[in-house]
Parts: structure tokens; C-alpha cells; sequence
């Protein structure tokens, strides 16, 4: 058996290593340093260090990877919602010509129940996607659920044979109809990372009271996860060592679960994500492919690899939870709000999946005298949920826009100007001063941009040719995360420096900004900085989700830098740190920041969760935005087209322009999706999904798609790492909220279900 992996070799920015070698996208080598001058590196516009292994087809993802002897999983899917396996019948397929095994409950070799998610004692713990222990019990748990793993020499073998196994069920009682067990729901518990509820003053009387007012429902569907490389894993077993090739975001936590169900050492199981076809969410969670893969190759004895159909990830992968949400807003004639209520009611699945933060916003918005907001949930016979692009505030921020803007019009304010009436001067509900937060300015330089001034106050009143003209804005608003994050540097006397961690590379730019926030901290040029990623062979770094990454990362690599420089002592007047250690005779410098560096690894994790709670405590840290937008309807087929798009935000530093914008607009992208196009459709009875395919869940092509003019304020939060803030998942944030109220501008009607199609508006 080869493996195109050896120990101790690691995948470097963009590269996929052959064994005992260190590629180097950039085309330097290894003896001389590029010429390039060591200008300040961050906030400039450098290409991904990763794009040329990947425009020249050099990098190698989860499903593509050589292998000796390597053979295909494919899986046969449950067809009840909720049941228990009586027969299956794995004959046909077991005599068909190439297949290899065919893996069911009944002979597969136990597997250890994943931990209970905790996220205080263990965050690794909450990487499970359910509580189901596949393959090790007869149970059926929700319409697609893994009930058999066939293994043949070639995909499209293990795809037929998985499709001949022949299953029985005693089908049980079963709910799935969100809209007829929503009566059912209850009051969602708060915990250390989501606030499901809190309440400053009366609202309820304060509403009532108000000589204005709105009181509005809407509702958003279930989502799934669309990224251009589906979930694909490649798993090789050498005794009890095992090596997982794999489309994760969070490597660190799928490697601990790994180690957990086939119960052999953390040390004894590594990850490798060089290249993640986008995640979004979809991959932070450890799903059944990933760990059926493992057990096929386990009792192959085998290298197995399994790459999802699009069908098979909407099957065996959970997506974005419906919802229904209430938001109600009081205001005194002038616009002042008197009262704000947000409430929200989604589900989960019995099997696992966590409520998302869907009424955040109303805590951080609008300077409301009165606030009260409260989630409420409820469990069915559903895939788990799972996080998807800005998991609440995406949902939670249409509600929240579309509501204001309709208060806008019972006042017959402007939008932008009843936003910036009730812009709060701390953090409404607590009285927390704001780490950093210009909203007010995003808004009027995006009026400015956008020429607002132009726009008629009156719905339905602007008009071109057949189009009905609307212009609509929003806000924008996530959280600021932070997560721990292991980091080494070393610099060497030639002036080349590298660092290391496992973080990972989804195609946002990581590696890239990592390499610039070194570059400058060290004093040498960009070319010259190698980073090594996405094996759990390297430091442990933080998973990709919360917009946290970039500053979670930087957090300990600018530590690193200065430990490293400390260790070095202090140049001479013009000297660089590198001439340095030539001076002085010293090869190189290294330097080791992180929890697992300095203390026991769960000490170090309970430390960084105090300090980061603290200064939540202290400080309400988040990105903020004003998004504006142009959608054009025709009048007489309904058909709706978002035609100009300029948003400016405030995420605190930008480390690199290119890559900043680029996910700023594809956030952007995803909303527009989110507003017009997207949802997945589940049988009310059966709880089958009826669309699992781009050809019926329909998401923005390129001809949906507006010029996307995108700025920022580029001002440093002070309490932040390098003041960055994160740009990953505000940008989705508000996008569906102002696509809802430009069309209500341009027709006069308010629509309050998504998606916004075009039966609803005619």
C-alpha cells in the first residue's frame, strides 16, 4: 500500500506535498530569497498563494488522491422517516461483478457513541452532527439515514450495488410538519454562547402604548449547503493508525471524533484538508459519509473512498432550520422606537443539530427603550440542523430589516433615516459599550454611493419602460468570535520564515493573510514566507466557522512573532532580524504560541474560554453593515431582478483587499439566493426531501447576479487582534431583508415568506 503522504510532511499554502518535499506555489526556491522589497504586506490586494496549484490543476482534494488498491463506499439510504430495519437483503448487490463488501448493522463491528455535546467541559464534543450510532443499530431516524455501506472496485459499481440492497421496515410514528408541530415548540434555554432570550424594561406595554406601531410575522424555509465540492472523504487504516483525506472545516474536532468511535489514540488518527471546495457550515460538523468511510476501510482492510453524490449530501447532510419569527416595534411619532420584540420559533432534529441564533440581532441593533426577544424550539424526525453562512443572523436579520422598513413607511421616514434615529450609542439590552461600531457612517457613505437622495419616498411610484423600479436597504450585523489557536514560527538566517498551524483553507484566503500578517511582523518580504496548513499533524488550530479564523489565528502568530524577535535581541540600526542571527551564527529562530504550548491542552482551552468570556463581558464586539440595492420587476409577469448592489461595511482591519472583497460579495451572493431562489422542500408526511439536486433547488447563476460594489471603512477595532473583526459571514447578514424592501418599494406589496418568488408578488 503507497500513500502519497509520509510523516512529518505537510501540505504548504496551495500545495499538496509529495512525500519528503515542501512545494512552494509561489515558484521560489528553497535557497534564495524572492527580490521582492518588504513593503508593508497587510491591507494590500495579493493573490491567494494558493490559486496557482489550483488554476495549473496540482491541487488535490478529498476525492482525488492516488492510492494502492484503493476502493470505492457508496450508501444505501433510509426511505422511511422513522422506523426499524426488520429485513435487508444484501444479496443482489453481493454478487455483482467488482463489489467488495457489503457493510449492515447486522455484521458491522461496534462503534463508541459520540460524547455528549458540552461546550464548556469539551468543544471537540460538539462536532457530532447526531446521536445516532450508524450502522450499530437498527433504528431509522430520519428519511436518508445511512442503513448500509457497500464497498466495490469502481464508483459506479458501488453506486448500482447500493441501490440493489433490498430493505424492510416497521415503520413507527413520526414527526416532520414544522408548520403543524410549531404549537409544540418551547422556550429555548440560553447558554454561554447563545443568548435564546433576554428582556430590558416592558416591551409588551410599551408596544401597546406606542402611537406607532408594527406587528408582523415571517417566515424562512429549510436551506442546504450547495458547496462546488461535495462532501468527499478517503480513509486508510495502517494496523489501528488511521488517515482521513478529507472536505472538513474543522479539522481538529473531526479528528477527535474519529479517534473516539473507533476508540484508539487522538495521536493515532490524522486529518489531512489542504483543499476544501467551500464549507460555508456544511463542513464544521462530522457526518455519517465521513465515518462509515473509515469503518469500510477498517473492514476492508482497504484504502475506501466515498464522494457524495449532490443527492447523497442532502440525504446524509443537514442543512439551515425553517423558521417563523415575530418582530413587533413601537415608535413614537418622530421615529424614536419605544418598543422592540423579536421571537422566534425553529426546529432541530431529534437526533441532534443546535438552534441558531436567530433573535440575536434585536439585542444589538436599535436603540430601543424596550426590548424583550425569545427563541422558541422544538424537535423532529429531521436530519440535524447545522450552520449555514451566518447561522441566525442571517435569518433573523430579514425579519428584523423588513420590519423596520415597514415601520419606515407607517412613518413615512425615510429608511436610512429612521436606521440612523435609533442608531444606539452601547449595546441596547446591556448597556455594553461597543467595541467598535460605525454603522451610522456605513449608511451614509452607502447613500452617498448608491445616490439615495434620488429615491422617491413612495412605493410603486419609480418606474421604467415595463420595470417597476425599488430600491431597498439594510443593515448588517455578526458577532466577533475568537477561538484558541496553536502557532510556531520559525525564521532563518537566509530571511525565510515559516509558519505553522491547522487551520484551514476553504478558498477565503487564510493561508494568504497569515503569510502578510507575518511578513510585516517579521520584516521580510511576502514572497518569503511559507505556511503550512490543514494537517492535524501541525499545531492545532481552530476550525473555519464564526468568521473567527483569520483573527483567531493572528491572535497567536503576532505572539509568536514577538516571542520569536525577543528570542533573537534587538537589531542593529537598519539590521533585520534575519541579518541577525547570520551575525551571530545562528541558523534560525523558532518560537511555539498556544494553549497546547504552554499548558495541559484541556487547561489551556478552559483558560482561553475565561479570558474570552470576559471580554464578552466587557465588550460587544461585531461587524456591521448597510447594504442598498436596486431590483427591477416586470409588471406584468412578476419576474423580479436585483440590478445594482453597493454595500460599505465597518469589519474593523483589512488584512487583504482582494480576498476581503471576494467574500464580502459572495456573501452577498448567498443572500441573494437566500431572498429570491432557495428552499428546501420536505414531504410533510413523509419527511423525504423533493428537491436534492441544483436542477430543483435553484441557486444564483451568474445572470442573477448584479455588479456588486463593496467598501469598507477599514478602521483597526482596538480589542481585537491586529483590530480585525472578520468579513466571512456579514455580508450574507441583511441581504434578503434589503432585496424585501426594494420590492415592496418597487410594487407596494410586502411579502413576509421566503423565498420572495414571483407567484407571491403577483
Amino acid at each position: 500500500m503507497s500513500s502519497p503522504h509520509s510523516p512529518g510532511t505537510h501540505a504548504g499554502p496551495g500545495t499538496h506535498a509529495d512525500p519528503g518535499t515542501h512545494a512552494d506555489p509561489r515558484g521560489t526556491g528553497a535557497a534564495g530569497v524572492p527580490a521582492e522589497p518588504a513593503l508593508a504586506a497587510v491591507g494590500r490586494a495579493v493573490d491567494r498563494v494558493d490559486a496557482p496549484a489550483k488554476v495549473t490543476g496540482r491541487a488535490r482534494y478529498a476525492a482525488e488522491l492516488p492510492y494502492e488498491g484503493l476502493a470505492w463506499a457508496a450508501f444505501t439510504y433510509a426511505t422511511v422517516t422513522r422506523g426499524r430495519i426488520t429485513a435487508i437483503d444484501t444479496e443482489a448487490a453481493s454478487a455483482l461483478p467488482g463489489v467488495v463488501a457489503v457493510i449492515t448493522h447486522l455484521d458491522a463491528p461496534r462503534m463508541k457513541p459520540s460524547p455528549k455535546p458540552n461546550p464548556i467541559r469539551s468543544m471537540e464534543s460538539m462536532a457530532t452532527a447526531t446521536s445516532v450510532d450508524y450502522l450499530n443499530t437498527p433504528e431509522v431516524h430520519w428519511n436518508g439515514q445511512p442503513v448500509a455501506v457497500v464497498v466495490a472496485e469502481d464508483p459506479e459499481t458501488a453506486a448500482h450495488a447500493a441501490e440493489s440492497v433490498s430493505v424492510t421496515y416497521e415503520v413507527l410514528p413520526h414527526s416532520v410538519d414544522f408548520a403543524d408541530e410549531e404549537r409544540h415548540a418551547v422556550p429555548q434555554r440560553s447558554s454561554v454562547i447563545q443568548h435564546a432570550s433576554g428582556s430590558k424594561g416592558d416591551a409588551d406595554a410599551a408596544l401597546a402604548a406606542a402611537p406607532v406601531s408594527v406587528d408582523l410575522r415571517f417566515t424562512t424555509p429549510r436551506h442546504h449547503h450547495n458547496a462546488l465540492e461535495p462532501h468527499a472523504t478517503t480513509a486508510v487504516w495502517d494496523g489501528d493508525r488511521l488517515t482521513v483525506h478529507d472536505g472538513t472545516q474543522n479539522i481538529h474536532w473531526l479528528r477527535s471524533q474519529l479517534a473516539t468511535k473507533f476508540d484508539v489514540p487522538v495521536g493515532d488518527v490524522r486529518v489531512l484538508a489542504p483543499f476544501v471546495g467551500g464549507g460555508f457550515g456544511g463542513k464544521s460538523m462530522v457526518w455519517p459519509g465521513t465515518i462509515l468511510t473509515a469503518l469500510a476501510a477498517r473492514v476492508t482492510g482497504r484504502p475506501v473512498r466515498a464522494a457524495l453524490t449532490r443527492e447523497g449530501v442532502y440525504r446524509s447532510v443537514g442543512g439551515r432550520q425553517p423558521s417563523v419569527q415575530r418582530v413587533a416595534i413601537g415608535a413614537e411619532r418622530d421615529g424614536g422606537m419605544t418598543a422592540l420584540i423579536h421571537t422566534s420559533t425553529a426546529p432541530t432534529g431529534k437526533v441532534g443539530g443546535a438552534p441558531e441564533q436567530i433573535t440575536s440581532v434585536a439585542r444589538h441593533m436599535y436603540g430601543a427603550e424596550h426590548i424583550r426577544h425569545q427563541q422558541y424550539t422544538l424537535g423532529l424526525d429531521t436530519h440535524s440542523t447545522t450552520n449555514m453562512r451566518a447561522p441566525g443572523e442571517s435569518i433573523g436579520s430579514y425579519a428584523m430589516e423588513a420590519a423596520v422598513d415597514e415601520l419606515a413607511c407607517e412613518l413615512g421616514l425615510d429608511p436610512v433615516e429612521l436606521r440612523l434615529r435609533n442608531e444606539p450609542s452601547s449595546n441596547p439590552i446591556d448597556g455594553k459599550p461597543f467595541a467598535h461600531r460605525q454603522l451610522a457612517e456605513c449608511f451614509t457613505s452607502g447613500a452617498s454611493l448608491f445616490g439615495w437622495h434620488a429615491r422617491s419616498l413612495e412605493p410603486r411610484s419609480m418606474r421604467e419602460g415595463r420595470s417597476l423600479v425599488g430600491w431597498g436597504t439594510a443593515a448588517a450585523y455578526h458577532p466577533a468570535w475568537q477561538l484558541p489557536a496553536n502557532v510556531t514560527v520559525r525564521l532563518d538566517a537566509g530571511g525565510r520564515a515559516l509558519v505553522r498551524c491547522a487551520f484551514h483553507e476553504m478558498g477565503m484566503g487564510t493561508a494568504t493573510a497569515q503569510a502578510q500578517i507575518a511578513a510585516d511582523e517579521l520584516g521580510v518580504p511576502f514572497g518569503a514566507v511559507t505556511v503550512e496548513y490543514g494537517d492535524s499533524d501541525l499545531p492545532t488550530g481552530p476550525g473555519a466557522g464564526g468568521s473567527a479564523q483569520t483573527a483567531s489565528v493572528a491572535s497567536s502568530l503576532l505572539e509568536a512573532c514577538e516571542k520569536l524577535k525577543k528570542s533573537i535581541g534587538t537589531p542593529r540600526e537598519g539590521e533585520s532580524y534575519a541579518q541577525l542571527l547570520a551575525r551571530t551564527g545562528r541558523d534560525h529562530a523558532e518560537a511555539a504560541v498556544g494553549s497546547e504550548t504552554r499548558v495541559g491542552k484541556r487547561v489551556g482551552q478552559v483558560r482561553f474560554t475565561a479570558k474570552y468570556l470576559r471580554e464578552r463581558r466587557r465588550w460587544m464586539k461585531a461587524a456591521c453593515g448597510a447594504h442598498f440595492c436596486e431590483v427591477r420587476v416586470d409588471a406584468d409577469t412578476g419576474e423580479a431582478r436585483v440590478t445594482r448592489w453597493v454595500a460599505v461595511f465597518d469589519v474593523g482591519r483589512v488584512v487583504n483587499a482582494k480576498t476581503a472583497a471576494s467574500q464580502l460579495r459572495g456573501g452577498i451572493v448567498m443572500g441573494i439566493g437566500q431572498a429570491l431562489t432557495e428552499q428546501t422542500l420536505l414531504d410533510p408526511r413523509t419527511g423525504r426531501i423533493m428537491n436534492p439536486s441544483l436542477s430543483e433547488y435553484h441557486v444564483p447563476v451568474h445572470a442573477d447576479v448584479p455588479r456588486i460594489d463593496v467598501s469598507w471603512l477599514d478602521d483597526p477595532d482596538p480589542t481585537m487582534p491586529l483590530g480585525i473583526v472578520g468579513v466571512g459571514e456579514v455580508g450574507i447578514t441583511g441581504v434578503a431583508g434589503a432585496i424585501a424592501n426594494a420590492l415592496h418599494h418597487a410594487t407596494g406589496r410586502r411579502l413576509y415568506d421566503l423565498p420572495l418568488t414571483l407567484e407571491k408578488l403577483l
